[in-house]
């Protein structure tokens, strides 16, 4: 690796598996000091061993536990972060949009659109006042060509994407840069969810409108995460960067 993110600090929320999971681990092995914030507290402590980082058990709908991570990188790293990635999501089963349960709505939109807003109260106002800051939230291939049955997912990855833009925007004269990836499904826990049922059938489908053939990976994900968020990516912001193998084309 190149230490492209040396010396720099950086938040990953859902860091316990998955897309969070290799996105820690490559910006660990590029240089950087990680938290990884989850609600699975032992996978937190898990990929933190690995890695040499730290683990916080978090819910990100909540605003309590955003208070307790901001004061956990203040004890640690001091009063300024240079990288948070908001990462943590779910998804309902794919039913016709009219019987999602209002439950799921709330927890989908919660999760997946509320925790953003969250972060950005919290760390924002850090960012700003040292001049540069890096936020890159991980959205989806679905809020830009929705899958059907997956409705208020879809609308909420779609979200995502608009509040990357819009933060983009409003932050960008302050030096903090706002990115998004949208990668396509991958083989972590939220693929069973997608497919309602994994089978070898319902693979071969899903792998049948990706045009390179394949998921996406953990390690996808964190060397594109790596690349967006390092001083590279200097003059890139409100960027949504499709990692889908060509599902969007």
């Amino acid at each position: 690796m190149s230490g492209r993110l040396s010396g720099k600090t950086a938040l990953v929320t859902g860091g316990a598996s998955g897309f969070g999971a290799g996105i820690a681990r490559t910006f660990a092995k590029e240089g950087a000091r990680v938290l990884i914030a989850d609600v699975n507290l032992d996978g937190a402590h898990s990929i933190a061993e690995q890695i040499n980082g730290i683990a916080a058990q978090a819910d990100v709908t909540l605003s309590d536990d955003w208070t307790a991570l901001h004061t956990l990188v203040a004890q640690h790293w001091g009063p300024h972060l240079d990288i948070l990635v908001n990462n943590a999501g779910i998804t309902h089963l794919p039913a016709p949009m009219e019987t999602i349960t209002e439950d799921d709505f709330d927890r989908v939109l919660a999760v997946n659109a509320k925790s953003v807003y969250l972060s950005a109260r919290t760390f924002v106002p850090d960012m700003k006042a040292a001049g540069t800051g890096a936020i890159l939230n991980i959205a989806s291939t679905a809020g830009v060509s929705p899958r059907p049955h997956l409705n208020w997912y879809n609308a909420s990855k779609g979200w995502m994407i608009t509040a990357t833009k819009a933060m983009a925007v409003e932050l960008a004269p302050f030096g903090v840069r706002v990115n998004c990836l949208n990668p396509v499904a991958g083989d972590t826990p939220l693929l069973a969810s997608f497919m309602g049922e994994d089978t070898p059938e319902m693979r071969a489908k899903f792998l049948a409108t990706i045009p390179l053939g394949r998921f996406s990976t953990p390690q996808d994900m964190g060397n594109a995460a790596a690349f967006l968020c390092s001083p590279e990516a200097s003059m890139i912001t409100g960027v949504a960067l499709e990692v889908d193998g060509g599902r969007c084309i």
